[in-house]
């Protein structure tokens, strides 16, 4: 009888396991924070593992419970104009920048059509509306996609060239993490993939890191308990986008500036090639944003 492999998504299920639920009415009014300032780490599993169990003795946080779940599975389609101006804004590093994708919860079906913009300050504002049409096409959605846009202040977007292009999968635990000063959010997504079609493929470029979890704090300006906990285990904020990322490590014509280093140390197959992954044609060597 052959035996399950044990997933980074079980790992990081067992070692938050002593922690409380918390129901997502609870989590929404205590850090709903759609305007917040996002750190982003990306670390081994064994060495996530770590700092969530350190995280689970030693402090209050809890657990998003959804009819006794505590994971969730995600797919996330991102839509861009033929000349890639969303990818190519975050590229560049333009504060004027946006990000426009549907994001679909697998185990209940149930999408939404979100709008991510830069706010004042480096923040990170993100709008959302339920999407009832297909995760891959905007539909009645573009009137929303351009409303938000145009009140944002980024001009000459035409919302009628969006189409979806790279699609992420992975699976997410969020966390409520209690603080003095109100409330932050953390959110731990393990088994991330990346899916691209190429024209005239036979099938479509993909990369898996089930080697690595993704860790991201959600919150204001001052650091959360889990932020100290992961720089007292020595892991700094690092620049992670996956639509970003995601889309330059597939794409490999295109600049990979922001998340060079990130690339680099993760996720190129010098860092670790995960078994099964197709892996995309080398990238240029020197290629860098200058070449926008």
């Amino acid at each position: 009888m052959s035996s399950r492999t044990v997933t980074a998504d079980d790992r990081v299920r067992t070692v938050l396991y002593p922690l409380d639920g918390v129901g997502l009415d609870e989590l929404v009014d205590a850090a709903a924070l759609l305007t917040r300032v996002d750190r982003k780490y990306v670390l081994p599993v064994h060495d996530a593992v770590t700092v969530l169990d350190a995280l689970a003795r030693t402090t209050a946080a809890r657990v998003l419970e959804v009819d006794g779940a505590r994971s969730s599975a995600y797919e996330s389609v991102y839509f861009d104009t033929p000349d890639l101006v969303s990818f190519r804004l975050t590229a560049t590093r333009r504060r004027r920048r946006f990000k426009v994708r549907t994001r679909t919860y697998l185990d209940s079906g149930t999408s939404f059509l979100e709008v991510k913009t830069r706010a004042a300050r480096g923040t990170t504002l993100k709008q959302r509306v339920a999407h009832d049409e297909c995760p891959t096409a905007l539909g009645a959605g573009r009137t929303f996609v351009g409303r938000t846009l145009a009140a944002e202040g980024i001009d000459g977007v035409p919302e009628h060239a969006l189409a979806p292009g790279l699609v992420s999968r992975y699976h997410r635990t969020t966390l409520l993490l209690p603080r003095a000063d109100g409330a932050a959010r953390a959110t731990v997504d393990t088994s991330l993939t990346w899916e691209l079609d190429q024209p005239g493929a036979h099938a479509p470029l993909t990369w898996s890191v089930p080697h690595l979890v993704v860790v991201e704090t959600k919150g204001g300006s001052t650091p959360s308990d889990l932020d100290r906990l992961l720089w007292r285990h020595g892991h700094r904020p690092e620049r992670i986008s996956k639509y970003g990322t995601g889309l330059a490590l597939l794409r490999p014509d295109l600049p990979d500036g922001p998340w060079r280093r990130v690339i680099r140390r993760h996720l190129s197959p010098g860092a670790a090639a995960p078994v099964g992954t197709t892996t995309p044609p080398a990238r240029t060597p020197g290629h860098d944003d200058r070449s926008l």
